[in-house]
């Protein structure tokens, strides 16, 4: 059974960094695409960033410049590193993932952590 743990959620102020990490376990394959998404009050879940087992990685416009998504060298955590954070951030991030070595679309995540809180203040 596939299980995705997050950790490092919290509440900080404009500007301030935190650093999300989930770490993945039950894949029978070693190569593993994970991703985070964020859901915020009243608002569809959107994708933001992604990495493939070789390193290759795309975000969504807003996290582009401010987030960096990265893994271990065991491809089983990934990493969020959240800066220059805005009061607009304030969501549940997931954490996601599925059995493909290398993914272009935020679609094609299908196994989800149950998420962690980031509340950006003002």
């Amino acid at each position: 059974q596939v299980h995705l743990v997050e950790s490092g959620g919290g509440s900080v102020q404009a500007g301030g960094s935190l650093r999300l990490s989930c770490t993945a376990s039950g894949f029978t394959d070693s190569s593993v695409c994970m991703g985070w998404f964020r859901q915020a009050p009243g608002k569809e879940r959107e994708g933001v960033a992604a990495i493939s087992t070789d390193g290759g990685t795309f975000y969504s416009d807003s996290a582009l410049g401010r987030f960096t998504i990265s893994q271990d060298v065991s491809g089983n955590t990934v990493y969020l590193q959240m800066d220059s954070l805005k009061p607009e951030d304030t969501a549940t991030y997931y954490c996601a993932a599925d059995p493909l070595p290398f993914c272009f679309s935020f679609r094609e995540l299908d196994y989800w952590g149950k998420g962690t809180l980031v509340t950006i203040s003002a």
